[in-house]
């Protein structure tokens, strides 16, 4: 599975990293950054618990085959 962020519409509210740092951090401009695009298995459950939490939804996680 992979994390994307659209950047663009990141409103800084910091979920995403406190939900799950293993794959998200804030960055120095305040938005939320991706540091591990292909998520760990163990921390699959808080990536999408983080995408889900987005209150602007700009979080993605996918399969990619």
């Amino acid at each position: 599975m992979k994390a994307m962020i659209d950047k663009d519409g990141c409103i800084g509210c910091g979920i995403c990293a406190a939900t799950c740092p293993e794959v998200f951090i804030m960055g120095d401009d305040g938005k939320a950054e991706v540091i591990n695009e292909d998520i760990p298995d163990d921390a699959l459950n808080s990536a999408k618990e983080a995408e889900e939490a987005c209150p602007v939804s700009v979080i993605g996680i996918s399969q990619f085959d």
